[in-house]
């Protein structure tokens, strides 16, 4: 499917105000300018390290954007997924989502070190990590929006939070709804982040049972992706998540959707004579449309903070408290 680039790569989502309040996000105020005056470098250094990142691998994009969504997930963005285990917590690496399928720990942790050397103790990692996964999208060809910043990082990270907080590939629409309507997120805002699925490759074991078992899926797809995934063993093989172009960031999900092509049964599950049908086909018509919707829903997203009262601080290694 054509897709206007440019239309994608032109849409900003700018913030009316410098300075927002986010309801249940632990009262803090995150700002447009929160690093101006303090750590003004900062954007730049991140994108460079990000451009550094998605050039040697671009596959990479799409594991620091799915990074950014597992962590916001799970107790507010707060860099709690980048928390190596310790004697005192079992951490979000091991859990279940993210076991040997989050990536790109090491791509924060040079930015981190970057950043640290321009300005020492100034910014969070899960402020690195908001303006990382920004720059993914927008290095691939995606829109682009302002970043609130002002986020602090957790002390803490919690295993079993992120096995119950996360959907996983096998959701039903249903559920799809109500997990993120429990963060606030509205229905079309979930179907636009879904778009996320426009890049980046996924294992085996997370589609087998679409590519066998399910009965609204274009059977030719379904071959192909059987090739490469058979029906037991080679759990960790690899295929793209968008079949027509997994390293851009472009509306071609969505046209795989309305085609049956979609990887996931969850993906599928957005066009399946469901709610969601109709965004949908609106999605995959309009570039434009979506690429704003998924600037404006990303900044929703990022706005999840810790409760109220939560302790956290500016870690200067991102894998461990200070």
């Amino acid at each position: 499917m054509a897709v206007d680039q440019s239309v994608m790569c032109m849409v900003v989502v700018a913030v009316a105000s410098t300075a927002v309040l986010f309801a249940g996000g632990a009262g803090a105020a995150l700002s447009t300018r929160y690093y101006d005056s303090k750590c003004p470098n900062v954007q730049s250094i991140v994108r460079a390290g990000m451009a550094q990142a998605v050039a040697a691998e671009p596959r990479m994009g799409a594991s620091i954007l799915r990074m950014f969504f597992h962590d916001c997930f799970v107790n507010g963005c707060d860099a709690s997924i980048l928390l190596d285990d310790t004697a005192n917590f079992t951490g979000e690496k091991s859990a279940g989502p993210n076991a040997n399928s989050v990536r790109g720990y090491e791509v924060i942790d040079a930015i981190k070190t970057q950043v640290e050397a321009s300005c020492n103790a100034t910014v969070s990692c899960a402020d690195i990590l908001a303006l990382a996964a920004r720059d993914a999208v927008n290095l691939l060809g995606g829109p682009t929006w302002t970043v609130q910043l002002g986020r602090r990082d957790a002390l803490t990270a919690s295993q079993s939070a992120a096995n119950s907080n996360l959907p996983g590939p096998g959701s039903s629409l249903a559920t799809l709804v109500a997990m993120f309507g429990n963060k606030g997120l509205s229905p079309r805002d979930m179907t636009a982040l879904s778009g996320a699925h426009t890049l980046g490759q996924a294992r085996c074991v997370t589609f087998r049972g679409r590519i066998y078992s399910d009965g609204n899926i274009d059977a030719a797809f379904a071959a192909l992706r059987q090739q490469a995934c058979p029906q037991s063993g080679g759990d960790a093989a690899l295929a793209p998540i968008d079949v027509q172009t997994p390293d851009a960031f472009d509306n071609a999900y969505y046209a795989n959707l309305v085609k049956k092509q979609g990887l996931f049964h969850s993906d599928q599950e957005l066009f399946n004579n469901g709610s969601q049908d109709a965004l949908v086909r609106k999605y995959a018509g309009n570039a434009g449309m979506f690429a704003a919707d998924f600037a404006k829903a990303m900044v929703r997203m990022g706005a999840l903070l810790p409760a109220a009262g939560t302790p956290t601080e500016v870690r200067l290694n991102c894998r461990k408290v200070n």
